[in-house]
């Protein structure tokens, strides 16, 4: 008898191992430790198994969480009942890979989490997602195109994100109503310092909170109509200039400008968190 799904926990689970064989190609997860978030039934989790790897599976409902263990029947699987988005990041096995199957109402959380945590640590080598479509692409937007946003420039200053593959509904139970995509994901190896991260994602989010206005609009909300001219105009960008017309590295050029602007102008002070 089938265990019935939670709706509320977006469970949609794999039906066949094979549809995998595009993240397992780019995890290469032979002899090396996986860390898995959401096994569900466990078709991801028996196809790295088979693939070599040694698995810790984290699964937030005990009713699959808890068999999975005896189901698959392997020395080489741990699993723990947890909820993905309170994982201690820093502390998982290192070094590992990630994997999973993500519920699509965690999968921009979960995923900026994880490699936020390489801000700290070198642990995760490569990551390796099946999520909505739709969010595989803003990973992978390029300035100027629809799904470029906050997301796409964030993930761009943490890792190489790129697309392996999609998933029809079809592959899924229950299917879901859009289709999915799985995402690579490959953490940069000299990350930036977390002060500078930081500031970055205040700055980022601030850019794309008011899609439809120019960028000197969107930051003039937070920072004021007079620092913002200030900033667009010290590092050279024109009036009109949108959020979704700029590149990682003019985003980190504006960011870097951020406390000096302050310090100059403002002797230091500014409305919110400190720039520093």
């Amino acid at each position: 008898m089938r265990v019935p799904l939670d709706k509320s926990l977006g469970q949609h689970f794999l039906t066949r191992p094979e549809v995998c064989a595009p993240l397992l190609g780019f995890l290469r997860p032979s002899g090396r430790k996986v860390v898995e978030i959401g096994p569900g039934s466990g078709v991801l989790t028996g196809a790295l198994l088979e693939a070599g790897a040694e698995v810790f599976a984290f699964e937030l409902d005990p009713r699959f969480g808890l068999p999975i263990g005896r189901q698959l029947g392997s020395a080489r699987l741990r699993v723990a009942i947890m909820d993905a988005l309170a994982l201690p990041w820093t502390r998982l096995p290192r070094p590992c890979l990630l994997a999973g199957s993500l519920p699509y109402n965690i999968a921009t959380a979960l995923i900026l989490a994880a490699l936020e945590s390489t801000l700290e640590t070198s642990g995760i080598e490569r990551a390796g997602f099946l999520v909505q479509r739709e969010v595989a692409e803003r990973l992978v937007a390029e300035p100027g195109q629809a799904a470029y946003g906050s997301l796409s420039v964030l993930i761009r200053s943490l890792a190489r994100a790129e697309m392996l593959g999609r998933v029809a509904p079809g592959a899924f139970r229950p299917p879901p109503r859009v289709e999915s995509a799985f995402i690579g994901l490959t953490p940069h190896p000299a990350a930036m310092e977390a002060q500078e991260y930081a500031r970055l994602k205040r700055l980022v989010r601030s850019a794309f909170a008011l899609r439809r206005k120019t960028l000197r609009n969107s930051l003039a909300a937070e920072w004021g109509v007079e620092f913002a001219s200030a900033l667009v105009e010290r590092c050279g960008l024109p009036r009109e200039t949108r959020a979704e017309s700029l590149d990682l590295d003019a985003f980190r050029e504006l960011s870097a400008a951020l406390p000096l602007l302050s310090a100059e102008r403002f002797d230091g002070e500014l409305a919110g968190p400190s720039l520093q």
